[in-house]
């Protein structure tokens, strides 16, 4: 299918403005609005769709390129530049060993309550732990479980695939992959995908104390600096 140019600059110019991923529903609307949808054309989403494989092909090579997450369209720096990045760019906070844990029980056992989580990880949960999850928007409630008490039923959050470039909980890695790549749950030396550090936890220390965690600062030094 033909696309126009204009199209695919109405498309580049959505994703760029937006500071959330941008649906194809979301674009399928622009275009159409825009009365850029060609005559004769009856597939909407085909069309959509062959605007956006079009904005892919413009973007093939460069240093930035669109990327499907999270159930919509974002531009990130490509995967092969990024480890040419991580000595000039802050590096996001880690958090701590309970609260990955947490969130990794969250992830795959979702929806569960707080109770269901304690019999997981076999400790309680304290609020601190939860609480850094609600403030970094990657955990989420999904109502209230029909038992006794009603307690409150926790998942993940869109941000919690934004955070790690997946397009949608099937992106997940199953589970028994992570056993087989980190048996002692110790954090992966280096960097990698998303998906290699998914699940990365800060020190013991930091999770016994409690510590507040921040950013890196930006480092501009040369390697032997």
């Amino acid at each position: 299918m033909v696309v126009s140019d204009m199209s695919v600059r109405l498309v580049e110019a959505l994703i760029f403005a937006r500071a959330e991923p941008v649906s194809e529903r979301a674009i399928a609307e622009l275009l159409e609005t825009q009365g850029e949808i060609p005559a004769g054309v009856d597939d909407l989403a085909a069309y959509t769709r062959a605007t956006l494989d079009a904005l892919l092909a413009l973007y093939a090579g460069r240093g930035v390129m669109p990327v499907e997450v999270a159930g919509g369209w974002q531009f990130r720096t490509t995967p092969d530049l990024a480890p040419r990045l991580t000595r000039v760019l802050r590096r996001p906070r880690r958090l701590a060993r309970s609260t990955m844990e947490t969130l990794a029980i969250i992830a795959y056992h979702q929806p569960c309550t707080r109770a269901e989580i304690e019999g997981i990880r076999g400790v309680s949960l304290s609020q601190q732990v939860l609480d850094t999850l609600l403030e970094a928007e990657l955990v989420v409630p999904l109502g209230r479980k029909e038992v006794p008490g009603r307690p409150i039923l926790w998942g993940t959050s869109a941000g919690f695939l934004r955070h790690f470039g997946l397009r949608d909980l099937r992106d997940l890695p199953r589970r028994e992959e992570l056993l087989v790549d980190v048996p002692d749950l110790q954090p992966p030396g280096g960097g990698g995908q998303a998906s290699g550090d998914m699940f990365d936890a800060g020190s013991d220390a930091a999770e016994e104390d409690g510590a507040q965690e921040g950013t890196d600062d930006a480092v501009c030094a040369p390697p032997d600096a």
